[in-house]
């Protein structure tokens, strides 16, 4: 007989076999095996708001397996997830199996690493009922936001629409943002550089202009006057201060920094990010066979480090650079007031797996990502960089102008890894230049600029990721699967790049949202339920109340809204194509499978066809392999995009040549000429002429 050990998903079932060996089987539960049901509200709010869960279709089958598996063990171990939604799903599997859910059956591990999992197999404890808890609140209250309003949403604006209680809020920081940027008027302001130099010395020193007499400059006229009143005074240095600045590493990985920087290091998207961080995970399929999980759990928001891994950091430092790099104490960052404390920051498992020794072994993502982390992780745990620094205050006039330098004496943890974000804007340079109390400078040149106050950037992914966990608005959970929703319900998009902006669908929604219900749509007051949960997990405050308080107000607004005859319709988008049944210019609409073309004359003319049909497949995508079809921009042009979007943002104003240049591998464009077609490459210019026979036939070869 065997102790059956369930666990998530499949992808690390191989690792943890491996690692309890032969007296146990583990098999997966493939995620929730009940839930409430897809169809109906499935919560009973006249009665405490009791949940209705059931086995889904596609659930049957695992349960009656792990129904067979449970009656032929000699005992079980539930070894879900480390979370509020590990800890549900093990409180589910107790209720389907009949499991006593005080007996010690429940086990956690925050690393699939040997000793780690064998000692938790050791260490068994029964179901935690607080963290089962906060799972059904968060659960509970998003079915009734999503189930209440959603269908409000498809009645007053259009079908296919959906609302949530983190996703909608969400949707309205990028709404928000972007309605900022459109109301943004430009300042003029002027920057003055002053390049100055001592008497008897060539070296440069540019100073620049910080305040003075007339504040900020604002207009030519302002900065002529000023350069003709300095040109006409003299430069004196008025306070010159020296001293050693050190620069503190960053601390280790949670969740949302991970994905901020390998958003912006990597130039992942949040999708890739969190699958690849997954497989790092629960075990990275290696190249010469198997399968090992390199970094710890990756859904934290804390930055705490146990005592185990800050000692395999300190010895690792000084093994391989020297007692130099090791801080006097260990390193220890402050979490931010709510983080769930429970995990550890992400981190390597072990330092021994080098990021250069598991290159050759990992997939290319893989690879990019476990050595961010790796870096990042030890970067933390070593000393601070040491910088000679000088500030000088420089007058004239009255007028104030500023130089700062600094140097690096040492490089501590920037030998690893630098921060995302310097702590200042001081000019690194290779010598400071040698300027005492009261030294005359000699001007040697003005240098004034016109510069314009800039709008605040559109988000992309990583930081609106970052403004989420900032505004307290999900959990680490969370964040992927909200982007995701906004994504797929088309109230976002991508722009150029990684930008993303709202659609007009998205703004209609907001718009709706904010007007019929003031409280889902305050960033504060979703953040005060995600405290409200926590205090569910760790002060046991009963579950039914949280939702009771919410539910009463949320109630009368939803009542407000069905009552009202507001209506926020968007009208239908006509498209170039006709209708073959009556003739009609077709429209876009969209169903529950996407986007199609319908007859406007519905329900006389009922005909309908897919928007592929308008959008022909050219050539296939030079970055991910999938389809490019050619599509039409609001202004009537055409373009060629890859239907992978969002993930892969393939997009060009040419026709892919579905091949690439033999001199530099660069995806090559076809152009048409009259009787020729050329396919070129656009970065060496490399060319090949084809002669087309007939034009017409071309044009309709390329638009099929």
């Amino acid at each position: 007989m065997k102790t059956l050990v369930l666990i998530e998903g499949p992808g690390k079932r191989e690792s943890v076999q491996k690692y309890l060996g032969d007296n146990y089987k583990v098999v997966p539960t493939f995620g929730h095996i009940r839930d409430l049901p897809t169809k109906g509200l499935g919560v009973n709010v006249l009665k405490d708001f009791e949940p209705e869960y059931v086995v889904a279709g596609d659930k049957k089958k695992v349960v009656k397996n792990l129904q067979d598996e449970y009656k032929k063990a000699d005992g079980v171990l539930i070894a879900t997830d480390p979370d509020r939604e590990g800890e549900a799903i093990a409180w589910h599997v107790c209720e389907v199996l009949g499991i006593d859910k005080n007996s010690n059956c429940r086990i956690t591990y925050n690393q699939i690493e040997k000793n780690t999992v064998q000692e938790a197999a050791k260490h068994p404890r029964p179901i935690d009922q607080k963290l089962v808890d906060a799972q059904q609140a968060r659960r509970v209250l998003d079915r009734l936001v999503g189930y209440k309003i959603s269908p409000i949403l498809c009645k007053k604006i259009q079908a296919n629409m959906s609302a949530g209680r983190v996703q909608s809020v969400t949707l309205k920081l990028v709404v928000d943002r972007d309605r900022e940027i459109e109301n943004f008027k430009p300042e003029e302001y002027w920057a003055l550089v002053a390049k100055l130099t001592k008497e008897g010395k060539k070296e440069v020193i540019k100073a620049s202009f910080v305040d003075g007499k007339d504040k900020k400059i604002k207009t030519k006229e302002q900065m002529d006057k000023i350069i003709e009143k300095l040109s006409a005074g003299k430069f004196f240095a008025k306070s010159v201060k020296r001293e050693i600045k050190f620069s503190h590493p960053s601390a280790p990985f949670t969740t949302s920094t991970m994905q901020k920087e390998a958003g912006n290091k990597l130039g992942m998207s949040l999708k890739v990010i969190s699958a690849t961080a997954q497989t790092l995970y629960e075990g990275a399929p290696l190249t010469t066979g198997g399968k090992q999980a390199l970094v710890t759990y990756i859904r934290t928001d804390s930055t705490r480090v146990s005592p185990e891994a800050q000692k395999m950091a300190r010895d690792f430092i000084t093994e391989k650079y020297g007692d130099k790099y090791l801080p006097k104490v260990n390193r220890v960052y402050k979490n931010k007031k709510d983080a769930q404390d429970a995990h550890e920051a992400i981190r390597p498992i072990s330092l021994a797996n080098t990021p250069e020794k598991m290159q050759s072994l990992l997939g290319k993502n893989e690879y990019k990502l476990y050595k961010l982390i790796y870096d990042r992780f030890l970067a933390s745990q070593m000393a601070d960089a040491a910088y000679d620094s000088l500030s000088v205050d420089i007058e004239n006039s009255g007028y104030k102008f500023k130089t700062t330098g600094r140097v690096q004496t040492f490089d501590g943890y920037t030998l690893l890894y630098n921060n995302a974000t310097e702590e200042d804007d001081e000019d690194t340079s290779a010598k400071l230049p040698d300027i005492a109390e009261g030294d005359e400078l000699k001007q040697k040149e003005l240098i004034p600029e016109q510069k314009f106050t800039k709008a605040p950037p559109r988000y992309t992914e990583s930081s609106l990721v970052d403004a989420m966990e900032s505004k307290g608005i999900g959990r680490p959970a969370t964040y992927t699967q909200t982007v995701s929703v906004l994504y797929a319900r088309n109230y976002i998009e991508k722009e150029k790049g990684k930008a993303i902006k709202s659609t007009e669908l998205g703004r209609v929604a907001v718009d709706y949202l904010v007007k019929h219900f003031e409280n889902i749509m305050d960033i504060g007051f979703t953040a005060d339920m995600e405290n409200k949960l926590d205090d569910i997990e760790y002060e046991g405050k009963n579950w039914q109340s949280v939702v009771s308080e919410f539910y009463g107000p949320f109630e009368q607004e939803i009542k407000a809204a069905l009552r009202s005859g507001d209506n926020a319709k968007i009208p239908d988008e006509v498209s170039d194509v006709k209708c073959d049944k009556c003739g009609s210019m077709m429209v876009i609409r969209t169903g529950k499978f996407g986007k199609f073309l319908a007859c406007p004359n519905y329900p006389k003319c009922k005909n309908t066809k897919p928007l592929e049909d308008d959008r022909p497949v050219v050539a296939k995508c030079p970055k991910c392999g999938k389809n490019v079809r050619r599509l039409k921009n609001k202004k009537g042009k055409y373009f060629y995009g890859c239907e992978g979007y969002p993930d892969c943002d393939y997009v060009s104003w040419d026709i892919p040549a579905n091949e690439n240049c033999p001199n530099c591998n660069t995806p090559m464009i076809v152009k048409l000429y009259q009787k020729t077609k050329v396919i070129s490459c656009p970065k060496c210019g490399f060319n090949n002429k084809v002669t087309i026979k007939s034009e017409t036939e071309e044009n309709e070869n390329t638009n099929s």
